[in-house]
């Protein structure tokens, strides 16, 4: 599943990335971002079913407990308001990434490398691999702003740009694909939830679903009305 899954998310990032290419918009630049950052989780969550790599490690935790919903989010806030409003949101993000880096790059050392096995989800087990916050693991604090943030910016941009078209009674496919968006960041954010209170056999199964469930939701709403095609979530002032 986790191979699925890594698989799944190369393809969604290419299909963003390809956009960007063709329509531009700085909005496309964080969603591949974020995109890519949770590809690479995945790729890496898939690898420590093989064997263990401090690395691997690092960037499954980094890269996808950490930070991608933000940055993802980030992409949600710069398709919704000016780039001007945008901008301080912008290098706080930045700079907490960089503050993030540095706390994870420090707690490297610390890993318990003796408790890991491949026998275990990756997602059962990093607790016991990493130490506890007080003794190195300051990055556990700064995880959940990361994903709170991503979380609400996400979901309500989703909701708040379906529910204009729906008010407008424009536009359905984009009604239910921002419906779809927004379903799939709670279902991630609820895997990300529950792993923490020990139930890491279903992060992979919630990822795959939220990917799944991003992924219809972006094809959905930027679904082609003769040849125009029109970008996910965005609002209708913009159109």
């Amino acid at each position: 599943m986790p191979f699925i899954s890594a698989a799944f998310m190369l393809v969604f990032c290419i299909v963003i990335w390809r956009r960007f290419f063709t329509r531009r918009g700085l909005h496309l630049v964080y969603w591949a971002t974020g995109l890519s950052m949770f590809a690479i989780a995945s790729l890496s969550e898939a690898y420590l079913t093989l064997g263990w790599n401090q690395w691997a490690f690092f960037t499954w935790y980094f890269f996808g407990a950490a930070l991608n919903a933000a940055w993802i989010g980030q992409g949600t806030l710069y398709l919704l308001f000016s780039n001007r409003r945008v901008l301080p949101y912008t290098m706080l993000l930045i700079l907490g990434s960089l503050a993030a880096l540095i706390l994870m790059l420090q707690m490297m050392p610390l890993l318990n490398a003796s408790e890991f096995s491949t026998q275990v989800p990756i997602s059962e087990q990093y607790s016991t691999i990493m130490p506890p916050t007080h003794d190195g693991a300051m990055i556990r604090m700064a995880t959940p702003l990361f994903n709170v943030y991503g979380t609400i910016v996400l979901v309500g941009g989703a909701l708040w740009s379906s529910y204009l078209f729906w008010r407008k009674r424009i536009l359905p496919n984009r009604v239910i694909g921002n419906l779809l968006i927004a379903l799939g960041t709670l279902v991630m954010s609820l895997a990300s939830v529950i792993t923490r209170m020990g139930l890491g056999r279903w992060l992979i199964p919630g990822e795959l679903l939220a990917a799944g469930l991003l992924f219809v939701g972006f094809v959905v709403a930027t679904k082609s009305r003769g040849t125009a095609i029109i970008t996910a979530t965005e609002t209708p002032h913009k159109s």
